[in-house]
């Protein structure tokens, strides 16, 4: 019979450090995957955007960012502009624009935004200095970020275009002729 009452009472014992064991576990994976804020990179990095008049008018330089939500490379993209974005606080703006928000048409057409990830690039004064699409490594996207906060001229990278005052008027004129969804 006292074989029997030992097992009764390790039973609960058991199932105390089984549940014990499953919240610690659940605790350290909450942890790893970047604590109890579940939203990704991107999600994070808009809801901390400012809106981009606020940005080009506040006389800091501004990596101003169109992408989607479905789009991969802006996925994948993102913690190194999340990171980017905290480390250059109050120097840089990093402003995201969602091109599936009907609310953001006007400048996805004004910035002739055709592919996406697509980086536009502006200096404290809020003029256009350069425009990139597609990924961009971390240490990229700290060249680019340096170049605007100090005013220096933007860092030769492949796939760089620099804008200037007369192709920036040019841009807002010229008709879009291919949607940033049209680009698989």
């Amino acid at each position: 019979m006292t074989g029997s009452s030992s097992q009764s009472l390790l039973g609960p014992v058991q199932r105390v450090v089984l549940v014990v064991a499953a919240l610690v576990l659940a605790l350290v994976l909450t942890m790893m995957r970047g604590g109890l804020q579940s939203a990704s990179p991107l999600e994070q990095l808009a809801r901390r955007s400012l809106t981009p008049d606020v940005a080009l008018s506040n006389g800091r330089p501004t990596l101003l960012e169109f992408y989607a939500e479905w789009c991969q490379v802006c996925r994948e993209m993102a913690p190194a502009m999340l990171r980017l974005e905290r480390s250059t606080q109050q120097q840089l703006d990093v402003v995201m624009v969602n091109v599936d928000n009907p609310r953001w048409q006007g400048l996805v057409d004004r910035y002739d935004v055709n592919g996406i990830p697509q980086l536009n690039l502006f200096n404290a004064e809020g003029d256009a200095v350069g425009r990139s699409i597609g990924l961009r490594q971390e240490q990229e996207l700290s060249l680019l970020a340096d170049a605007l906060i100090q005013g220096s001229p933007l860092p030769s990278l492949q796939g760089l275009g620099r804008v200037s005052k007369r192709a920036n008027d040019a841009n807002q004129q010229a008709s879009l002729m291919a949607g940033p969804r049209s680009h698989g």
